[in-house]
This record gives C-alpha cells, sequence and structure tokens, in this order.
C-alpha cells in the first residue's frame, strides 16, 4: 500500500499539476487575506482566519475535483487500472492509497497557508485556539470532498465528467442548509431534520468559533470513511465484472 502511496504522491508532485492547483489555492487566500485586513476597522477587531477558511471553500470545491477526477476515471480510461485490479493487493488498499496521496497534497497546500498567520502575528495577535480549531475544520471539511471527488472518479472513465460530478455533489453538501430552509422541506420536518444533520457547514461553523466538538470530529470522519466503503464497492463490483 504504501509503494503504491508513494506512487500516487510522486505523480502529482513530479507533474505541474498539484503546483498550478496549489498555486490557485495560495492565490485565492492571499486574495481573501487581503481584503480581510484592509477592511479592518482601526478601533474594532472584524479579520478572522475562520472567515478565510469559510469564503475559500467556495472557490476550492473548485479545485478539488482538478485533483480528484484522475484518481480513477484517467486510469479506467487508459486502461492502466488492469494493472492494479489483478495485481495482489485488496481494492481498499488502492482506495486508502490514493486517498492519502491526495490528503496529502491538500495537506501541503494548507501548511503553505500557514505564511499568513505568521504575517498576521507580527502586527496583531493571533487566537491560537481559533487559528487550529479553523484549520481543523477546513481539513476534515476537505477530506469529506476528496473522497466525494474518489467516488465520482470511479462512476465514470472520463476524467472531465468526473469532475463536473465532483463539483456538483461539492456545491450540494455547501449548499444543504438553504436547501432545508425551503418551503418544501419546512413541511417535512423529518426530512429537515435528517438534511441538517449531514449539514457539513454547520459542523464547520462550531470549528470556526474555536470550538472542538468530539461529536463534529466524528462526523467528519464518518462521512469520508462511508463514502470511501461506497468507492470500495463501485470498484470490487467493476473488478468482479472483470471476472
Amino acid at each position: 500500500m504504501f509503494s503504491l502511496y508513494k506512487k500516487e504522491v510522486q505523480s502529482y508532485f513530479c507533474s505541474p499539476f498539484a503546483y498550478i492547483v496549489s498555486a490557485l489555492f495560495l492565490l485565492v487566500f492571499s486574495m481573501s487575506f487581503i481584503q480581510g485586513i484592509s477592511n479592518m476597522d482601526s478601533s474594532v477587531f472584524k479579520f478572522s482566519f475562520s472567515n478565510i477558511f469559510y469564503n475559500n471553500f467556495f472557490y476550492f470545491i473548485f479545485m478539488i475535483p482538478l485533483l480528484t477526477m484522475r484518481t480513477f476515471a484517467e486510469e479506467r480510461k487508459s486502461h492502466t487500472e488492469t494493472l492494479w485490479l489483478s495485481a495482489p493487493i485488496t481494492i481498499p488498499q488502492v482506495v486508502l492509497a490514493k486517498f492519502f496521496a491526495v490528503a496529502t497534497v491538500f495537506l501541503v497546500m494548507m501548511l503553505l497557508s500557514l505564511f499568513f498567520p505568521l504575517v498576521a502575528a507580527v502586527k496583531g495577535t493571533v487566537i491560537v485556539s481559533n487559528l487550529f480549531c479553523g484549520y481543523l475544520g477546513f481539513f476534515l471539511w476537505g477530506l469529506v470532498c476528496i473522497a466525494v471527488g474518489m467516488m465520482m472518479s470511479a462512476l465514470t472513465d472520463n476524467p472531465i465528467i468526473a469532475a463536473v460530478l465532483g463539483e456538483t455533489a461539492m456545491i450540494f453538501l455547501i449548499f444543504i442548509d438553504n436547501f432545508a430552509a425551503t418551503d418544501l422541506v419546512t413541511s417535512l420536518p423529518f426530512l429537515q431534520k435528517v438534511l441538517r444533520w449531514f449539514s457539513t457547514e454547520m459542523r464547520f461553523n462550531t470549528f470556526s468559533q474555536g470550538l472542538f466538538t468530539l461529536s463534529d470530529l466524528v462526523f467528519f470522519i464518518t462521512i469520508t470513511a462511508v463514502v470511501l466503503i461506497w468507492t470500495i464497492i463501485i470498484i470490487e463490483k467493476r473488478r468482479w465484472s472483470r471476472g
């Protein structure tokens, strides 16, 4: 599994792909940072990294599919997936290796963004608990989207379609609260309760306030694990259909 993980990480960093996505991420982050600093009142503290994370996520959902669309769709299209489908390695190991590889790229992107809190700390005070929880919540939110993007990539052999499906699913996850607030859903209390339970935005808001709760941590980990299991089932089904 580690050898496959290493190969996947190298495939990202030995090509301009990861660097381009990381540059876009830092560009959006820096623009949000500059805008947040410039909008600060001289007597009222209004700047928060949690707001940057939240605003950044709307742009980030267009970047994650660029990383996940190639995980399975590209190999299926080029027929190279038969190499590991017939190899003495389990499908869960393949899925986890690819997931951890994309998560590593995501983690590197977040580590690079630590430059901005350091700059803010020079001229101001950074609330470490809020910063840590904001980073943790954003990372967990990103892991859910990575798992969703990989599952969409496993459903098709076209990377572009995989990216579009991934973005659609991620947009739904972000705006699930808005959908739950519609008149149609509010008339069905049980459905509204279910939809709000799946709200990733509401869970992230808890982290953004500098609060760490075990239930929110378990929620993100559980959703990520469930989506990865679905991905494993999809690939296992295709593996057995090949005989």
